[in-house]
């Protein structure tokens, strides 16, 4: 079943957002043809070239639920090659699929399952699609609808129940033949059993039929209950084969209302200062701009609509006399006219200073980086914006600010007006976020895109180095052009394999200390890890040291992975060669990282031992690895979910705490026939390092023996 949007918004207040955005993919849009699967934390960095298709990945995004805007336009968004086959027959294509995941505190959670009956774990996470005519659908992914029962639990049953009736000693003739008759009944559906290892409906159905209509006529024995156990036991059975489905409309409306807008925004829509009134009425009425102008028309917009005046309106207040009703001025007003007209006018600038006030007020409140002042004038055809601050108290025109400040401003505009005022339940899709700012103003932009995104999910492109949070590269994506000249996405920084156009990671390998520049520039001190799981364990662990006090780093610390124990060597040189000075190295201390060591030590780093720092240096395991620094607690969720498919799930009985845990986890993958996953590692290191700190309880029992490896590279 297809459905469509819901006018109605939920307002959520106070608190962090609680429909959590998880991951998106797009397909057959503009130059995707399968972006693959994003995964979205609360501030989500998609990294790439121009012209790699960021663009488009944010706009299939924004068309999925936008606040405002965002309609669905065939011939700019169905991808030009497939265009004369798909404009006719795209309407079942979904063009964007997205996952959600809710609190256990989401009024919404509740609402479902007084809605569908089900269990909180079925309904938490939610899977919806948008098709390009405009329809919905979705599913619960968790949703235990069962097609077949193994029959050996009502096997087990049957039997316990038909060897009591056996053992029974009837004292009347009719109890025998009743006895005789049941028994019969049991056997036969015993055999069918045993040649029937899964039950669906249909079995069960017929069975059901059948075992009535042989017993019908035993109403009053003394063997009747125990035999209505087992027919009690076929229906709960078929009953639970049969469940409904957790669809339905009502369900619809309560997710559509609930799923958080989206609002996206790129420096196109830049606001200028001087803005002549008689071309924004012109362009806010045309339908075929595109671009930049109209990326600049909605800004214009959602100005006007924030100062809750027309530009027609403003045009005509700002005008020196009144307008005859054709339009024309009047030469030579009456006195009449002149006292209404100044009166409009006064009225104009009462609402300008309102809405002046208004604006200066609420951002400030949102970006407390600067004190800053608006003044919102109208001068005849123009409408001018003035600003000032604490610093520069003389107004001048926004055009001649910084650009980073028109960013700021006409973002914010866009932000406010879209959602009205609803800041809460939208996602945040900035495109090419603040590439006017300066790189250090940049930095700080990552530190104000985490701030908001306590209420507001973020989701931004960028192409420079100091847009890139390292210290959550878990948050990084890139986009590149695959051979056939399609955007993809992954959530892999090395995905793109191609080394003649693998230049979409550059900006993350910039800002993770690559780049000469970079790292003359931050004065860091880099360490270099054999692979992304190692980044992610010690960033977090960095990260909660510093929070608790016992680390204060003395310079910054940058965890560099180097793609393997190879990788090592010419990553180290690279680094060494900028100051002379070898960087600082941790490996695992498994054979193939001892061995690696001990070449190192050979070559490279002969004479400078101290820079290499083994994992049984720091854990007395002599095959440490950077798993065995995480304390059980954090790894538990996400080594089951590598086993769910095991009835008897016994690994952490097994467990020796006292041994290093990754061969333990790949021996018991082993003996039950299990294929680990590619990157699993790196998948349970994510999901580590999101706990580490939201969950420090488990950490205070590892914070000496971080702190003796942070001691020995804080130097």
């Amino acid at each position: 079943m297809l459905y469509t949007d819901s006018k109605k918004y939920i307002i959520f207040l106070g608190g962090d957002y609680l429909m959590h955005f998880k991951k998106f993919r797009v397909e057959k849009f503009r130059s995707i043809m399968d972006s693959s699967w994003i995964d979205c934390d609360n501030v989500t960095n998609i990294v790439g070239v121009n012209e790699a298709g960021k663009s488009n990945l944010l706009l299939a995004l924004w068309k999925f639920r936008p606040a405002n805007g965002g309609d669905i336009n065939l011939l700019k968004d169905l991808p030009r090659s497939l265009y004369s086959d798909m404009k006719d027959n795209c309407q079942s294509v979904a063009f964007i699929k997205t996952y959600f995941e809710l609190d256990e505190n989401d009024p919404l959670l509740t609402t479902l399952i007084e809605l569908t009956n089900a269990t909180a774990e079925e309904l938490k996470s939610i899977y919806i699609e948008r098709y390009y005519d405009q329809q919905y659908s979705y599913n619960f992914p968790n949703e235990k609808h069962i097609i077949s029962l193994n029959s050996s639990d009502l096997k087990e049953l049957i039997l316990s129940n038909n060897n009591n009736i056996k053992a029974m000693t009837p004292s009347q003739i009719t109890e025998t033949k009743y006895k005789n008759t049941i028994t019969t009944i049991l056997d036969n559906i015993l055999l069918e059993l045993d040649s029937t290892p899964k039950i669906d409906i249909a079995f069960l159905t017929k069975l059901l039929e059948e075992t009535k209509t042989d017993v019908k006529a035993i109403t009053k024995s003394i063997i009747q209950p125990i035999f209505t156990q087992i027919i009690d036991e076929l229906e709960k059975n078929l009953e639970l084969l049969n469940k409904p489905s957790l669809k339905s409309d009502e369900v619809w409306k309560a997710i559509i209302n609930s799923v958080p807008h989206f609002v996206y925004y790129s420096n196109y829509g830049n606001l200028d200062s001087e803005i002549y009134l008689p071309h924004v009425i012109e362009n806010l009425k045309r339908t075929d701009i595109s671009g930049a102008a109209a990326a600049k028309a909605r800004t214009l917009k959602v100005l006007f609509d924030f100062i809750k005046l027309n530009p027609e309106k403003i045009l005509e207040l700002g005008l020196d006399s009144p307008l005859e009703p054709n339009g024309t001025l009047i030469q030579n007003p009456s006195e009449e006219q002149i006292k209404t007209y100044a009166a409009q006018k006064a009225e104009r600038t009462v609402l300008l200073n309102s809405a002046s006030s208004k604006l200066t007020t609420e951002f400030k409140n949102w970006w407390k980086q600067g004190n800053y002042i608006f003044d919102l004038r109208a001068d005849g055809k123009f409408f001018k914006i003035w600003v000032s601050d604490e610093k520069r108290p003389d107004k001048v025109e926004l055009e001649s600010r910084s650009t980073g400040l028109q960013w700021f401003l006409s973002f914010y505009l866009i932000f406010l007006v879209e959602t009205k005022e609803n800041l809460q339940n939208s996602i945040l899709l900035l495109d090419e976020a603040g590439l006017s700012l300066h790189p250090l103003a940049q930095k700080d932009l990552i530190v104000f895109f985490n701030s908001l995104a306590t209420r507001n999910q973020i989701i931004y492109t960028t192409h420079s180095p100091f847009l890139v949070d390292t210290n959550n590269i878990d948050n990084v994506k890139i986009a590149y052009i695959d051979e056939n000249g399609y955007t993809v996405a992954s959530n892999n920084l090395r995905a793109n394999t191609d080394p003649k156009h693998d230049t979409s990671v550059y900006a993350v390998h910039a800002a993770l200390g690559l780049s000469v520049s970079d790292i003359l520039l931050q004065g860091c001190t880099p360490v270099i890890v054999k692979g992304p799981s190692d980044q992610y364990y010690l960033n977090a662990i960095k990260t909660y040291l510093i929070s608790i006090g016992r680390l204060s780093p003395k310079r910054e610390i940058i965890f560099i992975p180097s793609g393997g124990v190879k990788g090592i060597k010419p990553i180290s040189s690279i680094i060494s060669s900028i100051d002379a000075e070898l960087p600082f190295v941790i490996i695992d201390s498994d054979k193939s990282g001892k061995d690696f060591s001990h070449k190192l030590k050979c070559e490279l780093y002969n004479g400078s031992f101290d820079k290499i720092i083994e994992m049984s240096d720091i854990i007395d395991k002599p095959a440490a690895e950077i798993e065995d620094l995480i304390p059980s607690e954090y790894l538990k969720t996400p080594i089951n979910k590598l086993f769910k498919d095991i009835d008897d799930f016994d690994f952490w009985d097994e467990f020796d705490k006292s041994k290093e845990l990754l061969p333990q986890v790949e021996n018991f993958a082993k003996k039950n026939n299990i294929c680990l996953p590619a990157g699993f590692k790196v998948k349970i290191a994510i999901f580590v390092k999101q706990r580490i700190t939201k969950m420090p309880q488990y950490a205070e029992s590892m914070a000496d023996t971080w702190s003796r490896l942070f001691e020995k590279i804080n130097v």
